[in-house]
């Protein structure tokens, strides 16, 4: 061994000394050849030997950076130093930056047992505008932006910007319209980003066409169909604007309305609409299978519910053997029925209407089957979407709580009671299984809108002239559902400023309470001879016994002072010049049965009030007044909803007490608003001399109105009414010169009432067809007034 041992010192000191430079040129051609493999520098670069046992990464150096610190960009690589070289892994890396959206550009290469990453940042965004739009602001386009100022600008995104700047102007009809983005150069590596919008023309429903229709023409199909074609008149209105959601929209109503009239197999079967080649308007076309029309046969009830017998609830249902088949009128007997026996004690009840066919004889058999439906409560309620209002403002308006039996019925009434409210422009309340089957929670998603107003507002009506009025409101104060305002009138014959607080739920409890402060100025110089000042304050505190039955209390105490009477007037209304305190307290009960408070189709009111003026004060006198309201509506008889009729009457009293004579401006008066064709306080007792009306202490009034369609289009807004109203007003002052009949008074005569963009207006012309010679009349009648 030791001549070998001596051979490999010799060998060692001989490489040492440069005499054998076998392993350098070794070293030297290994350096070459890695040299030829990697790629070239402009090429993003991946190590080209696959093998990871090449050696380590001994650091990483990044190049190019100017924003992003070179330990963050370090952290998005799976290759760190201390790591065997790896070309899979390397390659991830490239792509992991790449996939952050910082970079526009990432290069790598290898460089011994480094690793050099270059890159070029993406720009920030320095300002995002818009440039010739005018349709839709430049708020509403830049909250659908995903790309805002001092985020990082990527072309993916400034394209789908562009997109969602296409959908908005597409959702408003307007399918021309072309989006350009534009970007400006800053420096620091930012820019700016400028939208250049070429708006176009909207693209409006030019034709409306109907395929299979036999029963009803096109014409009447289209005044269906919330899709309508372009006209003239329909420049404040979007329905001639092409909405691919409104076809839907119209393909149920289409099919309502045949099963209203008795098409119980009608199908829509599709809805298209072809654009045309300006893209400026389109053709929609609706295909519709009618079937046949059917009259209903044998109509039953049945129960399968234990003690609830069905023919208690017979007397619900509203269709009848020969009537012409009405699918809304089944639903809505079905739901009368389930609300019956909800009120009954069975809250467990499913109404489903069976119908059989006999299209032979062209017959349809009812039978609505009250079966047991399955025992679910409601475990929990939860409630989303109220950032504003408070949740318990909310949940007093359910009719049902956590631990109740599941009422479908409850719940569709929860939700009317909250859409109601005004706070919120949508409500929904769906149902999920609970923690167990027999447990369900109720969701209930809300979208708030603004419940302030600040108003200002101006119009004409024949009562009070030319008219000025501003307003402010808050109808949800600080979310707590308490409703406050302040208002101001100026008219020629009447002004006023009052201030009203109310809170609907005062304590939490079924309790309305409020308080007004008023000032009224009343010019009554043309009636009878004066002028009227009030000025004071009421309490008011009101409470629900049920659904349908209200009352109401009040107590008022208001200073009044007649003055200016005119020279000449009546002796009766020289009396009254002075001031008076009233101190009255008041009730009202009130019975509501209608199917809605704003615009009552079908039902009726009814309201009884009382009103006592004796607590301290100047006047005492007792005051009773009686009204009512019916409406009746003519659609299964005339075929269209906008037929309706309505009867109303009102009576009322008023008797002094203490033996205080009660003030003229504490009376009734007719004509005007309760007996058109007349004027106000046009009718019953009157001085004949001065012609001074000096109303009434007993009185009474009917009137018949019809409202019907006229033959215009219906987004117009114009309702015909034609009407009778009659009237009688007595028991007066008495004396020479005063004439006091209380034989009716009848006028009638046709109105027109228009829901305009600016506001509602009332035109009606009637005739005093019956009258007496001394009563003043008035042809024309007109209403106007609106708020911005």
């Amino acid at each position: 061994m030791l001549p070998s041992f001596r051979v490999l010192l010799a060998a060692t000191a001989c490489i040492a000394s440069g005499l054998i430079p076998v392993a350098a040129e070794a070293q030297t051609r290994q350096q070459q050849a890695q040299a030829q493999a990697r790629p070239r520098p402009a090429a993003r670069a991946v190590p080209a030997r696959p093998a990871a046992a090449d050696g380590i990464v001994q650091a990483i150096d990044v190049t190019g950076n100017q924003r992003i610190e070179g330990d963050t960009i370090r952290s998005y690589m799976l290759l760190q130093p201390g790591d065997a070289f790896d070309a899979d892994r390397l390659d991830r890396s490239l792509k992991s930056l790449y996939a952050t959206g910082l970079f526009s550009d990432v290069q790598m290469r290898r460089e011994g047992g480094r690793v050099l990453v270059q890159v070029i940042e993406n720009p920030i965004v320095s300002r995002v505008a818009f440039e010739g739009n005018s349709k839709i602001s430049d708020d509403v386009l830049g909250k659908e932006m995903q790309l805002r100022s001092r985020s990082v600008y990527t072309t993916q995104a400034v394209q789908a910007d562009r997109q969602r700047i296409m959908d908005l102007y597409a959702r408003r009809g307007r399918f021309a319209a072309t989006v350009e983005p534009k970007i400006i150069q800053r420096d620091q590596n930012r820019i700016d980003i400028v939208y250049e919008i070429q708006e176009g023309s909207a693209a409006l429903v030019a034709r409306i066409n109907f395929v299979g229709n036999q029963a009803y023409s096109d014409s009447k199909l289209k005044e269906i169909v919330a899709t309508k074609e372009q006209a003239w008149y329909r420049l404040l209105s979007t329905s001639d604007q092409f909405d691919p959601e409104r076809l839907t929209f119209d393909r149920e109503l289409l099919r309502r309305y045949y099963l209203r009239n008795g098409y119980a197999d009608v199908q829509v079967t599709n809805a298209t609409a072809e654009l045309a080649q300006d893209r400026t308007g389109f053709f929609v076309t609706y295909s519709i299978d009618e079937g046949v029309r059917y009259r209903v046969g044998k109509v039953e009830v049945v129960s399968n519910i234990r003690n609830l017998d069905a023919t208690s609830v017979r007397r619900l249902v509203d269709v009848s053997d020969g009537d012409w088949y009405d699918g809304d009128v089944v639903e809505r007997t079905a739901q009368a029925i389930q609300d019956a026996a909800n009120l009954r004690g069975f809250p467990f009840v499913d109404v489903q209407p069976r119908i059989t066919r006999n299209r032979e004889d062209r017959r349809v058999d009812l039978t609505f089957e009250i079966n047991e439906a399955p025992r679910v409560y409601v475990e929990r309620i939860e409630i989303n979407g109220n950032t504003r209002t408070q949740d318990r403002v909310l949940r007093r308006e359910f009719r049902l709580a956590e631990g109740d039996a599941f009422n479908a019925a409850q719940i569709r009434r929860s939700r009317q009671r909250l859409r109601d409210l005004g706070y919120f422009s949508d409500v929904q309340i769906t149902s999920t299984p609970g923690s167990a089957p027999d447990r369900a929670v109720l969701n209930t998603q809300v979208a708030e809108r603004a419940t302030g107003e600040v108003s200002i507002g101006g119009g004409y009506s024949t009562d009070a002239g030319a008219l000025a009025d501003v307003g402010l409101r808050e109808r949800n104060l600080l979310g707590t559902g308490i409703d406050a305002r302040i208002n101001g009138t100026i008219a020629q014959r009447r002004s006023q400023i009052d201030i009203s607080v109310t809170d609907p739920y005062f304590l939490d409890r079924n309790l309305a309470a409020g308080v007004d402060v008023f000032y009224v100025q009343r010019n009554l110089l043309n009636i009878a001879s004066y002028r009227e000042e009030r000025q004071g304050f009421t309490l008011r505190m009101g409470y629900a016994f049920n659904e349908r039955l209200r009352q109401t209390w009040a107590y008022t105490l208001t200073n009044r002072r007649i003055t200016d009477i005119a020279e000449g007037a009546s002796r009766f209304i020289t009396e009254q010049r002075g001031a008076t305190l009233l101190s009255q307290i008041g009730q009202t009960l009130t019975y509501d049965l209608r199917d809605s408070i704003v615009d009552p189709r079908r039902g009726a009111v009814l309201r009884l009030g009382t009103d006592f003026a004796g607590l301290g004060g100047d006047v005492a006198y007792l005051r009773a007044r009686l009204d009512g309201t019916y409406y009746v509506p003519l659609e299964s008889w005339l075929g269209d909803p906008d037929y309706l009729l309505s009867i109303s009457g009102s009576v009322g009293y008023l008797e002094d007490l203490f033996g205080k004579q009660t003030r003229i401006i504490d009376r009734f008066f007719l004509g005007g608003e309760n007996l058109r064709g007349f004027r106000i306080a046009g009718a019953g007792p009157r001085d004949i001399n001065t012609r001074d009306s000096l109303g009434g202490r007993f009185l009474w009034t009917q009137t018949t109105e019809l409202r019907y369609p006229l033959p215009l289009p219906a987004e117009l807004g114009l309702v015909g009414r034609a009407f009778v109203d009659v009237g009688a007003l007595s028991q007066s002052a008495s004396g020479a010169g005063v004439v006091d009949d209380s034989s009716p008074r009848v006028g009638a005569g046709v109105g027109v009432s228009w829901r305009s963009p600016f506001g509602l207006i009332n035109i009606d012309i009637a005739q005093a067809v019956v009258k007496k010679s001394y009563d003043e009349t008035q042809v024309f009648r007109f209403g106007f007034g609106t708020r911005f």
